[in-house]
Order: structure tokens, then C-alpha cells, then sequence
């Protein structure tokens, strides 16, 4: 953990697959004077994802993972969370599935936004199945990773009104822009208890 002026920093991991937003999101709030964490490593297992110009943009160290092995993908991972003293990992529309070993190396510190609210709609899809459901709201939540998708503790949740013109896409934006809300709440949340 690193110390600035009396503020014990923690040393985030964020992982993502793709535009990064929540990622863009999370690096302006860790910026503010009063935060409480540092993104020290952005872990991406694509090359291509956009989210990784936030690295480049904010000198933050980034790792690209092969996926071809997963013991050796998660081997990886583990070595750069050790090199880079990590104390909390957050998955970010990250699209691979974390192994129960790797959860378990680092039980209660993964934790991840899904959008929708949790135990509903685990997995991809989720507003289009809302809308298909005639559900009146959706949302959003952040909960600890476990060993089954989408199915650790809660740690808080936002609904979202689902109106009767409304489209997954339309949706997924309401959605996102409630995720920046609450992904640095919940983090802010969990880290007292780190």
C-alpha cells in the first residue's frame, strides 16, 4: 500500500476486455485528493481493447494475458498482482472467467460491476432479457467475485426505470451511467474493511 500524507493508499488491479469506461471512470475518481486507492495495473486479456490507452494516458503499468492456458494465464496474473503489491482487484467487463484457484488466492478481494440487479440476469444479455421479461426496472451491481458467475455477496446495487420505448441500448446507457456512480461507492466501501 502506498502512503500520502497520512491517506493509506490501496493498489488496485483493474481488469477489462474492452472500451474501458467504468476504467476511465474509476482512474478520474482515484485522481481526487481524498481517494483512498491507486490504479497500479490494468490487466486486459485483448490486445485490442481500448481501454488500454488509459495506461499510456495515465503512466499506469499494463499487462496483456494470453488466454491459449489458463494455468498459465492465471500464473501470470498472480505474478503481476504480487509484483505490483495489489490489494484489490476490480473486474471491469472483463469476458474471461476467473478460476476458483486464483478467486481463492484472493478470497474477499476480487470484486466486480455486473449490470443488471443481481440474482437476476447473471451472465450476458442482461437488458434485452429484462425487456423480453416485461421487467419494470433494471440496474446495476458490484459484489464480490466467488467460484459461481455472477453470484458473490453484494456489495451495492442501483436500480434503473425500464419505460415502455426503451431498447437494450437505450438501457445499457442508463445503466453505464449509473455504474460510474456506484462502482467507486462500492469500492470506497469495501477498502475499509481491507
Amino acid at each position: 500500500m502506498v502512503k500520502l500524507i497520512g491517506i493509506k493508499k490501496i493498489n488496485i488491479a483493474v481488469f477489462i476486455s474492452g472500451t474501458g469506461s467504468n476504467l476511465k471512470n474509476l482512474i478520474s475518481h482515484s485522481l481526487r485528493k481524498k481517494s483512498r486507492y491507486k490504479i497500479c495495473l490494468i490487466i486486459s486479456n485483448n490486445s485490442k481493447a481500448k481501454g488500454l490507452n488509459y495506461a499510456k494516458k495515465h503512466n499506469i503499468n499494463k499487462k496483456i494475458i494470453h488466454y491459449e492456458n489458463i494455468t498459465n494465464a492465471e500464473k501470470t496474473i498472480l505474478k503481476e498482482l504480487k509484483r505490483n503489491s495489489i490489494d484489490l482487484v476490480c473486474l471491469a467487463g472483463f469476458m474471461k472467467i476467473l478460476s476458483a484457484k486464483l478467486i481463492k488466492k484472493f478470497k474477499g478481494k476480487i470484486i466486480n460491476i455486473h449490470p443488471s440487479l443481481l440474482p437476476k440476469y447473471k451472465g450476458l444479455n442482461t437488458h434485452q432479457r429484462a425487456i423480453e421479461n416485461k421487467e419494470k426496472f433494471c440496474g446495476c451491481s458490484v459484489h464480490y467475485v466467488n467460484s459461481k458467475l455472477d453470484s458473490g455477496k453484494i456489495i451495492l446495487q442501483k436500480k434503473v426505470r425500464i419505460f415502455k420505448n426503451d431498447t437494450a441500448e437505450k438501457i445499457k446507457k442508463k445503466v453505464l451511467k449509473q455504474e460510474h456512480i456506484l462502482y467507486p461507492k462500492a469500492i470506497s466501501k469495501v477498502i475499509v474493511n481491507l
